[in-house]
């Protein structure tokens, strides 16, 4: 090839990479509110910065979906205070309760493999030794630890001083938030794919990390966490970031991540990617209704919970939620599947509502 027909193979090659460049930069010069209104990226970043400044967050990893896709994705502030060590796109941190929705999505997988059963008693799969003495326990199912019917307490330690696991009502006459249903069900999962809790994390990056492409989304932590992980923050400033630092598959908590990678785990929810129809119809269909259950104050307007997801109408159709608390570290998911919206965060402070409050007023009613 002569000198002349490379210098044009140059020239065409930088032409094209320039139009690429600007149209991929137009593509996300704005990006579109709850309502359907637009606004510029580089005002979404200076309020949003805004907002991190007065609630003091400390650092901050955001994504926006529209159209079922990621639009927009920013850091802001710090991994430690002290340091003044920056937040980047390589920063990681606790997922915290967010750990919930994904875990249900790698049940449904088990369930499509035909190796899990939604209504089929766990017992039958695995017994467990902590609640033997009451035997209502085996009437506990796979749907009923997802949208929390188990009977189960969130956490046993939490209103029971001798720590003994206990049924506060029959499985599936009421609801109860669990965490500790989802440990149960996860060590069924580890059970019925032949191996333990120490290696179910390996088969949730077969089968979900990697068909989705998101790196990092673990609930083991690894050398990579250990890395990047922000540190969390409370009042008296950073907290021990080595905070789960085992291999203890924590499906209710453990996951470590950012915006991005969790934001293409709403895609897939957005898109209906990776699992089948009526896997995602019954995930996001209502399993339990809270009028059911005079008892329940639900504050924040939700309704009911589907497999994994809180629900809450509203006037953009049925908000698809949950949120995350880990106390010095906190996070927020939702998705609007008719308007294709989402959104999703992760902060190293106990400071997500009043963040939220003054972001409903920038991109609408995100919570």
């Amino acid at each position: 090839m002569n000198k002349s027909k490379i210098q044009q193979y140059i020239v065409m090659a930088l032409f094209f990479s320039m139009i690429y460049s600007c149209c991929s930069q137009s593509a996300i010069e704005q990006v579109k509110t709850i309502s359907g209104k637009s606004i510029k990226v580089i005002k979404l970043d200076s309020a949003i910065q805004s907002i991190v400044d007065s609630v003091q967050v400390p650092g901050l990893s955001i994504a926006i979906m529209n159209d079922s896709k990621i639009v927009y994705h920013n850091t802001f502030g710090v991994a430690n205070i002290n340091t003044q060590e920056p937040v980047t796109n390589e920063s990681i941190f606790e997922a915290a309760s967010l750990s919930k929705p994904l875990f249900a999505y790698f049940v449904m997988k088990q369930v499509e493999k035909g190796i899990l059963d939604l209504d089929k008693p766990l017992f039958n799969y695995l017994p467990h030794p902590d609640i033997s003495y009451d035997e209502s326990y085996q009437l506990i199912t796979a749907r009923m630890v997802l949208c929390h019917t188990t009977g189960f307490p969130n956490w046993r330690k939490d209103d029971n001083k001798d720590g003994k696991l206990y049924l506060k009502f029959n499985p599936g006459t009421g609801f109860n938030y669990s965490g500790e249903g989802y440990q149960y069900l996860a060590a069924v999962v580890a059970k019925i794919n032949g191996t333990d809790p120490n290696g179910l994390d390996g088969i949730f990056q077969n089968e979900v990390a990697k068909p989705l492409k998101t790196e990092p989304l673990y609930y083991n932590r690894n050398d990579k966490i250990k890395k990047h992980k922000v540190y969390g923050h409370n009042e008296k400033g950073p907290t021990d970031n080595a905070q789960y630092d085992g291999n203890t598959f924590g499906a209710a908590y453990s996951l470590h991540t950012e915006a991005v990678s969790y934001g293409k785990f709403l895609v897939a929810l957005l898109k209906e990617e990776g699992l089948t129809k009526n896997s995602f119809d019954e995930m996001l269909k209502e399993q339990v209704h809270f009028k059911d259950y005079n008892h329940l104050k639900q504050e924040v307007g939700q309704t009911g919970w589907g497999l994994g997801l809180a629900q809450k109408p509203t006037e953009y159709g049925m908000m698809h939620m949950h949120t995350g608390n880990n106390h010095d570290f906190q996070a927020y998911m939702m998705i609007l599947p008719e308007k294709e919206f989402g959104i999703v965060f992760f902060m190293n402070a106990g400071k997500a509502i009043p963040f939220i409050q003054r972001l409903n007023a920038i991109i609408g009613p995100v919570f």
